[in-house]
């Protein structure tokens, strides 16, 4: 494909959406305006331009002390409206994307009551679907980096104040600092409460998608680049269809899919060996992304075609938490849309 026919597939492509962290996929120009809302001054007086430098995130500190920030500004219903709906309109259906599991973290909003969160995100999430007809689920996320009982005491308001577009529960941030075992309790409540499971594995050891699956009771992993360095965790996967939610922008700028180099290689050895891979965009604005440039990012690093990018949606819809008749209605829209999309760029081709 020349460039012009790579950008009217990843452009048209219907995509679904498993990993995208709400605070994330705020823009910098909202960060600055809820910060001057609430009073608060961003370090060193960085504004919009100068507040996401994607170079910097191969440190993850640097990453996670900027996410902070954002978080700490997100404080009111209003707030959580507005990041959600942006990120569901223009961050996300202007992109071709039908559905998305948005991955929220109340640790990252300290203070914030978690009714207030989740009033204001679907509050949001209601208007974008009336607007724009995107669908939107809710994974809860426990930070990693707090305590084992911190994380128990979220499930615990999960289940307390449960909402039926909080679908499971996930684990992120560092995972030097906070390996997955020490969770157990937290996802042994979750799972006894019916609620579904995931978990970051970016950076550690294949063992810990084991201990993911094992321990946690995790049904899919977010990223999980390394689990090829062990072949027999790996054909475990594929035999039992473990999903992994990739996101080559962000993971190659921190060195995870591969290497720095835009090689994805990581990505393509992952799709070479069966396992149900799929593609999202991680912290869209703070990585210089979007859905459609991760497409575009793998397609043009590996080589990939309209058939290849369209299973990577349809390992989504596999991998998503949908019932299984909203499941295949969902499917149903995807295949319509590839089948409308060959149609199309094929005539052109012609």
């Amino acid at each position: 494909m020349n460039d012009a026919e790579l950008e009217r597939i990843v452009t048209g492509l219907p995509k679904v959406s498993l990993h995208t962290h709400l605070i994330g996929s705020v823009q910098a120009t909202t960060v600055v305006e809820l910060a001057r809302k609430h009073g608060v001054a961003l370090d060193g007086g960085r504004t919009a331009e100068n507040l996401y430098d994607h170079a910097s995130y191969e440190d993850l500190g640097e990453f996670l002390r900027v996410l902070d920030v954002v978080g700490a500004v997100i404080r009111d219903v209003d707030d959580f409206h507005r990041v959600t709906y942006e990120s569901l309109t223009s961050g996300g259906a202007d992109h071709g994307v039908l559905y998305r599991e948005i991955m929220l973290s109340p640790p990252g909003h300290p203070g914030v009551p978690y009714r207030t969160i989740l009033d204001g995100v679907i509050a949001g999430m209601r208007d974008a679907h009336a607007d724009t007809g995107i669908h939107a689920n809710l994974v809860v996320a426990i930070n990693r980096n707090d305590s084992a009982a911190a994380g128990v005491e979220l499930v615990e308001q999960v289940i307390a104040d449960r909402r039926d577009e909080v679908l499971g529960i996930g684990l992120d941030y560092d995972e030097t600092i906070g390996p997955p075992e020490r969770f157990w309790k937290a996802f042994r409540l979750a799972g006894e409460a019916g609620l579904r499971r995931t978990a970051h594995s970016e950076s550690g050891p294949p063992h810990h998608v084991e201990t993911i699956l094992d321990l946690l009771g995790g049904e899919r992993i977010d990223h999980g680049y390394h689990v090829v360095d062990d072949p027999a965790i790996t054909a475990r996967c594929v035999a039992e269809r473990i999903p992994f939610t990739c996101t080559p922008v962000s993971s190659d700028i921190g060195r995870y899919s591969g290497s720095g180099d835009g090689s994805h290689r990581r990505i393509k050895e992952m799709v070479d060996a069966g396992l149900c891979v799929t593609i999202d965009s991680d912290d869209p604005p703070m990585f210089g992304t979007d859905p459609t440039h991760d497409y575009r990012a793998v397609a043009t690093a590996l080589g990939y075609g309209l058939d290849e990018l369209a299973g990577f949606t349809l390992n989504a819809v596999e991998g998503c938490w949908l019932d299984e008749t909203d499941k295949a209605a969902l499917r149903a829209r995807v295949l319509a849309g590839v089948e409308a999309l060959r149609a199309k760029v094929q005539g052109e081709w012609a």
